[in-house]
């Protein structure tokens, strides 16, 4: 079964728990062990607020990266922990109460801390020193007031392995659902739903030295995600760190970015990482059993309680819940249990996380990636050596070819159990193919290298049931023609704004027009002005461009099928789906469409005349976690439009509580081009800037930049960097 992200609003809580770390509140011998420990590391704050973290260990480098996370966004850190240890009720309320009953049945705190325990040496020191970094903050700054969190835990990161923002392996089944099993009630309250088709995505890009200027290998990373959910740093240590890139808030590893030889980039996945299982519940002497292989096997009952916020006290709610042998009961469905298998956290996706930023070069990276812990990515690499490479996923069970796994499976019989892992070499992957570049727009891997791509009858359809995206028909089209290619030629096909899923959308709406709608009708002489823009559009969405406006409004408007983005084996995929609605829709699925549209904006604006840059606009006037926008303030007109219709910059905006204008959320965030040669060149933008307190300058100095796609040059170098310096000093100072 594919996941679905999990985008509830992350918000933020912590107990105090017993391990002998660090807090607020403390010993004199602790602070002076963190005092010393400081020493060891310093920050060079460079002129953008990048921290560039020098420690003498790797674990001095982790204690300095996440104190700068800390100085940067403490709440967003606190925020990330929060959600994975299943607390956000008692901040929010009732209103999520089982969206942590979610999280405590996938996410089990009392395995992270068993998994602590057991830890490698190398890798219990790396968790000490994220949990003393952001404690040694905490004392330094009693001015900062967690909203729960006022010791962090060494075992924390086991919470969360893989980086990504949050996606949680659920095989398609809803919060809603395991609300209505654990509760018997079907309102749609106390819980919020996960968004199966995310419309934004990331885009990554490979480009072999046959295909480059310089006869470099170049990398281009554009994760999509939450505005302002990872900052830009680099961490070093002498024990061979030198990683530069995006990290998630509160987590210790560079996430998608490069060291001095290589690079990496993640593209979330539809690979088949989870599986429904519908179990056979028998009820014997009271007690509750499962059959499985002709035996009964009694349900694992595990109580769990949840406290939630209710006119200011904690008020706490206990849960009977039940797992078989796949995993925890989460719903309930045609009359039978259903289990979930997946692997949600593991101490073997944190170990790959950490290693692979080490790699020095193709082999390396390899050793890590047959690791086959990475369950929510793909991975578009490039190094120094000129190597291109593409991963479709990581962690890909063994399971019979016979059944579609798209489905729920008979929990009875040992014949649906996983039977190990997948090897590397058996999964979808390309290693330099001769076209001299590769792609992933979180679609099908069968085109990430054009007519070089893997063949997709050599590959089970568990392994890859992810469609095409009108993103990556824009990358194909960009990167087939493309040659000599430097850092800028990169950033300029990224920036590559065209919305092809008009290509096919809008002839069809202009046919319907001109063969149905006559001029003695209303509609003519209402949309005949409309219909000329969109005739003679060139499908690029700009700032000035009133076509991109009614465009983008109308199709949000349409059927809601070409919208699906994720799909299971045998489904059409979202490309399929508009070409097949374009083709036979009806003039009352196309024209009445556009009419609301008009009518919208006129009684708006007073007019249908508006550029899409007057209403998609970029706004940040807080550092709040759940921003909140306001026409009256400062903002600025954005030319991108959204991934789902085929832009490469993503920019995905709505209309938010009393605005008339539409207000980015997520899209473009980090973006980086790099070069690998005997030196490190390297170009990257944030959205926004790099600070999360409205105080700093370093809040909003990449805003203007932003809005025009223009990058800063990435300081990767000590002396490059000490060039530069805003601020040098060790955490504490």
């Amino acid at each position: 079964m594919k996941f679905f992200k999990n985008h509830v609003p992350l918000a933020v809580l912590v107990f105090c728990f017993s391990f002998p770390m660090f807090s607020q509140n403390t010993t004199a011998a602790a602070i002076e062990r963190l005092k010393k420990l400081a020493q060891q590391v310093t920050i060079i704050r460079d002129n953008w607020g990048i921290a560039h973290v020098y420690g003498k260990t790797d674990a001095d480098a982790v204690f300095g990266m996440l104190y700068a996370q800390c100085e940067d966004d403490f709440k967003r850190v606190e925020m990330n922990y929060i959600e994975k240890l299943g607390r956000l009720s008692e901040i929010k309320g009732q209103s999520v109460l089982y969206n942590d009953l979610e999280i405590k049945l996938l996410i089990d705190a009392n395995e992270a801390k068993a998994d602590y325990k057991k830890a490698a040496p190398w890798l219990k020191k790396l968790l000490n020193s994220y949990a003393d970094g952001i404690n040694f903050y905490l004392h330094n700054h009693p001015e900062v007031k967690p909203a729960l969190l006022t010791h962090f835990e060494p075992w924390f990161p086991l919470l969360w392995t893989d980086g990504s923002i949050g996606a949680i392996s659920t095989a398609g089944l809803s919060t809603g659902e395991l609300k209505v099993f654990y509760s018997g009630n079907t309102d749609k309250v106390a819980y919020i739903e996960r968004e199966k088709d995310v419309q934004t995505g990331s885009n990554g890009f490979a480009i072999a030295p046959s295909k480059t200027a310089s006869g470099n290998a170049i990398l281009y990373i554009n994760p999509h995600t939450t505005f302002y959910f990872r900052p830009e740093i680099q961490m070093n240590s002498e024990e061979g760190l030198n990683a530069y890139g995006a990290v998630t808030w509160g987590q210790f590893f560079i996430y998608q970015g490069f060291n001095e030889n290589c690079g990496w980039m993640h593209t979330s996945s539809n690979v088949d990482v989870a599986d429904m299982y519908a179990e056979k519940i028998v009820t014997k002497n009271n007690k509750l059993f499962y059959e499985y292989d002709t035996k009964l096997v009694p349900v694992i009952e595990k109580k769990i309680t949840i406290k939630y916020l209710e006119n200011g006290k904690l008020i706490p709610k206990t849960f009977n819940t039940y797992y078989t042998n796949h995993g925890p009961i989460m719903a309930k469905r045609d009359g039978k249990w259903i289990s979930l298998k997946s692997n949600n956290r593991s101490m073997k996706s944190l170990e790959q996380s950490w290693v692979r930023t080490k790699s020095k070069g193709f082999e390396d990276y390899k050793k890590a990636m047959d690791l086959k812990a990475n369950t929510s990515n793909n991975t578009v690499y490039a190094d120094k050596e000129g190597n291109i490479a593409y991963w479709h996923g990581n962690y890909i069970p063994i399971r019979d070819k016979k059944l579609n796994w798209s489905k729920v499976m008979d929990g009875t019989t040992p014949a649906t159990q996983w039977k190990g892992l997948h090897e590397v070499s058996e999964t979808v992957h390309s290693y330099n193919p001769t076209n001299g570049w590769l792609q992933n727009c979180n679609a099908t891997p069968y085109t990430v290298a054009g007519d070089n791509s893997p063949k997709e009858e050599n590959y089970l359809p568990y392994m890859a049931p992810d469609g095409e995206s009108f993103r990556g028909l824009n990358a194909v089209r960009l990167l087939s023609k493309g040659n000599t290619y430097t850092l800028d030629k990169v950033i300029a096909d990224g920036y590559d704004t065209k919305l092809t899923a008009f290509e096919f959308l809008i002839p069809s709406l202009i046919s319907s027009f001109e063969k149905n709608i006559s001029k003695d009708n209303v509609l003519y002489s209402e949309l005949s002005g409309p219909i000329t823009l969109l005739k003679n559009w060139d499908y690029y969405a700009q700032e000035n461009s009133v076509s991109t406006t009614l465009a983008i409004e109308w199709a949000y408007k349409l059927d809601p099928i070409i919208q699906k983005v994720y799909i299971n084996e045998g489904e059409m995929d979202q490309v399929e789906n508009t070409i097949n609605f374009a083709k036979n829709a009806t003039p009352d699925q196309l024209v009445p469409q556009l009419q609301m549209v008009i009518n919208e904006l006129k009684n708006k604006f007073g007019t249908w005349q508006i550029p899409w840059g007057e209403i998609n606009r970029f706004q940040r006037t807080t550092g709040d976690i759940n921003m909140t926008y306001n026409d009256t303030l400062q903002s600025l007109p954005i030319g991108y439009g959204p991934a789902l219709w085929g832009s490469l910059p993503a920019y995905k905006s709505n209309y938010q509580k009393d605005t008339k204008k539409r207000y980015g959320t997520n899209g473009n965030s980090f973006v980086c081009a790099v070069e690998f040669g005997t030196k490190i060149k390297a170009k990257s933008l944030l959205a926004g800037g790099n600070s999360g307190d409205p105080k700093s300058k370093h809040f909003y100095d990449q805003a203007e930049m932003y809005r025009k796609g223009e990058f800063k040059d990435v300081l990767f170098y000590k002396e490059d960097i000490q060039k530069n310096a805003e601020r040098t000093y060790h955490p504490g100072e």
